[in-house]
C-alpha cells in the first residue's frame, strides 16, 4: 500500500509538471475528486459488503441455544473509505471525433478482504462523433443507468433495488434527434458470478470466461428538455460448474435474461427518478435474483433455473438551493416464492439474493445542506424490512460530510 502511495505522489507531481507540455501538445488534465467520511449505525445485523457500508437487507432471525436472536440490536461504525480521485484527460481530435480518458480511484478495495485499499473504479476510453460514440474500458455496469442514480448517502446507491457495479466493456451509443441506441458487450472482474467451483459454491469469473460470451446489454432511450426515458434488456451467460482441478465436469451454459424500464423528469428543481426491472439474475450488479444448480445425483447432468424479482424504485429530490430534501423508496417481490426444491433424485444449491425472502422493501429519506462550495452535510434514515417466513426490519440511521475538488 506505501508503494501504491508513492506512486500516486509521484504521477501527481509527474502530471503538474509535465502539464505544461501536454497542453502544448494539445492535451489537458483535469484533477478532482472528494473526501467523505461516513457514520452509520444500524439496528441489527444486515447482509452487506465494506463493513456494511453497502446495506443490503437485514438477516434473518437465528435463535442462539438460549432462545435470543443472534442478529438482533444496535452496532455502529464509521468509515472514508470512499474518498475519491479522478483524472480526465482531454485530448485533441483524432479520427474526425473528440478524444478523451478518465481514470478514477477509492479506497473501498475490490473486496472486504481488501478494504482501504486502492481500487480502480472507472478507465475508460471516449472516441465522440457527432452522432456515434465508442467507450472502451471500465465504466458503469450496462443495467446501471447512471442518468438516474439514485443520490442516497450510504455505499449502495439504491441497491439492490437500483443495480450498482462496473464492469470491463466496449459499449457503443449512436444518438440522434434526442434519440440513443446504445449496444454494450462486458466483461467481470469485481463482480463476479456465482457457481460451483471445483465442486465447492464460490464467486469466481471463471464461469463467465468459460462460455467465451460477454455480458450482452442493448438499451433504447430518448431525452427531451427535462424527460429522460428508455428500455433495457441484458443477457448473461455463465458455465454454471467448472473444474480445474481436472475432474470431469458438465460444460452445459446457462443464459439469463434482465428486462428494465426506467425514466427521470426535471420540473422547478425537483428530481424525480424510477426503474422497474423483472431480473432473473442480477447478482453481479448488487441487485436481486440468481439461480437454482440442480445435479442429478445419479449423473453428471444439471439443470439451471432463474428465480425472477420484479423490482422498482423512486428517487425525488430537490436539488437547487442550500437544503435539498429527498426520498428514496424501494420495492422488490419474488416473482417464484421461497419453497425449497425437494426431489429426492436431485441435488439443490441455490446462488445469488434473495430466495429466502418473498419481497422487500425499503423507505429512506435524507436532508442535505450544501454551501455550494463543494462542502455538504447529509442526514439520513434508512428502514429495510425483510419478507423472510420471520420478517425483519433494520432502522440505520447515517450522517457524512462531502468535501468536493
Amino acid at each position: 500500500m506505501k508503494k501504491i502511495g508513492k506512486i500516486l505522489v509521484l504521477a501527481a507531481i509527474v502530471s503538474i509538471g509535465s502539464f505544461g507540455t501536454a497542453s502544448a501538445q494539445g492535451f489537458s488534465l483535469d484533477w478532482h475528486g472528494f473526501v467523505n467520511p461516513h457514520y452509520y449505525a444500524d439496528s441489527r445485523s444486515v447482509v452487506g459488503g465494506r463493513e456494511d457500508m453497502m446495506l443490503f437487507y437485514p438477516k434473518p432471525i437465528v435463535l442462539d441455544s438460549l432462545g435470543h436472536d443472534i442478529n438482533d440490536g444496535w452496532q455502529a461504525n464509521m468509515l472514508a473509505i470512499t474518498a475519491r480521485l479522478g483524472l480526465r484527460i482531454n485530448g485533441p481530435d483524432m479520427l474526425g471525433a473528440n478524444t478523451s480518458a478518465y481514470v478514477e480511484g477509492d479506497f473501498t478495495g475490490s473486496t472486504n478482504a481488501s478494504i482501504n485499499n486502492l481500487r480502480l473504479r472507472h478507465a475508460y476510453i471516449n472516441i465522440q462523433w457527432e452522432h456515434h460514440r465508442l467507450l472502451a474500458g471500465q465504466y458503469w455496469y450496462a443495467m446501471v443507468i447512471h442518468e438516474i442514480m439514485p443520490m442516497t448517502n450510504p455505499l449502495n446507491m439504491g441497491a439492490p433495488f437500483h443495480p450498482y457495479a462496473r464492469q470491463p466493456q466496449v459499449r457503443y451509443e449512436y444518438l440522434s434527434h434526442g434519440f440513443e441506441a446504445v449496444a454494450v458487450a462486458q466483461w467481470q472482474l469485481d463482480n463476479m458470478s456465482q457457481g460451483l467451483l471445483n465442486g465447492t459454491p464460490a464467486s469466481s469469473t471463471l464461469f463467465a470466461r468459460h462460455s467465451l460470451l460477454p455480458e450482452l446489454t442493448g438499451q433504447l432511450r430518448y431525452r427531451h428538455g427535462p424527460l429522460f426515458i428508455g428500455v433495457a434488456v441484458n443477457a448473461k451467460t455463465i458455465q454454471p460448474i467448472v473444474n480445474t482441478s481436472g475432474t470431469a465436469a458438465p460444460t452445459s451454459l446457462h443464459t439469463s435474461m434482465t428486462h428494465s424500464l426506467f425514466g427521470s423528469l426535471t420540473l422547478d428543481g425537483i428530481a424525480i427518478k424510477a426503474q422497474t426491472l423483472i431480473n432473473n439474475s442480477l447478482y453481479e450488479g448488487c441487485s436481486m435474483g440468481g439461480y437454482i444448480l440442480a445435479q442429478d445425483i445419479g449423473s453428471m447432468d444439471f439443470i439451471a433455473e432463474d428465480w425472477h424479482f420484479n423490482t422498482v424504485w423512486v428517487d425525488i429530490e430537490r436539488n437547487k438551493g442550500h437544503w435539498r430534501p429527498g426520498i428514496f423508496l424501494g420495492y422488490a417481490k419474488n416473482m417464484d416464492g421461497t419453497t425449497l426444491k425437494t426431489d429426492p433424485t436431485m441435488q439443490y444449491t441455490y446462488f445469488g439474493r434473495g430466495h429466502d425472502m418473498a419481497y422487500l422493501w425499503r423507505v429512506q429519506p435524507r436532508l442535505t445542506y450544501t454551501t455550494m462550495n463543494g462542502l455538504g452535510f447529509t442526514g439520513e434514515v434508512e428502514y429495510t424490512y425483510a419478507g423472510y417466513n420471520n420478517p425483519v426490519g433494520n432502522l440505520r440511521l447515517s450522517f457524512s460530510i462531502v468535501y468536493a475538488f
